[in-house]
């Protein structure tokens, strides 16, 4: 179904030379859950295709997993969170930021406990166990961010990497204290079995914190300018619709993820920036130097590949 959608033929084929794109179908790695909806939605509606592109999407686990293959050029572009991006940038991973995916929005990323957990406030995290999708990433800074508030640091816990699918039953068994989840494993997580929310990690430090973004190695920005140009302009389409119409996600969302209909119409959606900016990128690099996670600053100026003119 992933890529059997993009729609490719002889016309898309024909329209790609006379745009004289340097590749007219592409392998782009995006994971099944809402920050990948810009891509789907650019498929669906034909905006890759008026641009004469192909795309033909791979299901990855996570950025860090697609690094790999974004490298070797099994995949031409990938979703990658901007945490993973900035901390492979800094150990000398050649790689370009091109568009935006999602923006954190309140209660889209959340610190939860069983109902009937003793924990009531962050600072209660003392010694005990977090659950994160993936170590020294984007879910540890957000918890870290939170653990500073409560006076704590990531020496006070104990992080322990389960999948986002399998940490309600981790926290219902034991194996964590707390998770640090996402929808729709918030929602349905609070629905099924009661979970609460011990805090929104995406306030204080992460507010509206740039969560993730498309990205292409600097190789192949070189060598296909015009291919780039294409895909940016098909997901800008994509990024107004969504953050104007939330029916675009809701329609979407069942089609390419397990999110059914009726969660769809109920999460807590995140924010889709429409243009990717240095200001809004820089604090995620700075934010990471002040929590050790990169030796030295980094100037995300260097990285954007700016969207074309118009």
């Amino acid at each position: 179904m992933l890529t059997a959608c993009s729609g490719s033929d002889s016309s898309t084929s024909a329209s790609a030379g006379a745009n004289g794109l340097e590749k007219t179908t592409i392998k782009v790695g995006a994971i099944p859950i809402p920050d990948s909806v810009s891509l789907y939605v650019a498929i669906n509606k034909g905006y890759f295709k008026q641009e004469g592109l192909t795309v033909q999407p791979e299901v990855i686990t996570g950025g860090a997993a697609a690094m790999p293959k974004l490298m070797s050029g099994a995949l031409d572009a990938t979703l990658q969170n901007y945490v993973s991006g900035l901390v492979a940038f800094s150990a000398g991973q050649k790689i370009k930021l091109v568009a935006e995916a999602s923006q954190g929005a309140p209660n889209t990323f959340v610190l939860m406990v069983p109902k009937d957990s003793p924990i009531k406030t962050v600072a209660d995290l003392k010694g005990k166990t977090v659950a994160v999708n993936t170590f020294n990433n984007i879910g540890t800074l957000a918890v870290e961010t939170q653990l500073k508030v409560a006076g704590l640091t990531k020496a006070d816990v104990k992080y322990k990497e389960i999948p986002f699918p399998d940490m309600t039953n981790a926290l219902n068994t034991g194996l964590a204290d707390a998770g640090w989840m996402v929808e729709p494993f918030i929602t349905t997580s609070q629905s099924t079995v009661g979970f609460r929310k011990l805090a929104d990690t995406m306030t204080g430090q992460t507010e509206n914190f740039p969560i993730s973004g498309w990205s292409v190695t600097e190789d192949w920005a070189k060598k296909n300018p015009k291919t780039l140009a294409a895909f940016q302009r098909a997901i800008a389409k994509a990024l107004k619709d969504l953050s104007t119409d939330r029916k675009e996600l809701e329609v979407t969302l069942p089609k390419y993820t397990k999110i059914d209909a009726k969660t769809a119409s109920v999460i807590t959606p995140l924010t889709y920036p429409t243009e990717l900016t240095a200001n809004r990128l820089q604090k995620v690099a700075d934010l990471l130097l002040e929590y050790e996670y990169i030796k030295s600053a980094i100037d995300v100026k260097s990285i954007i590949v700016p969207p074309p003119a118009g």
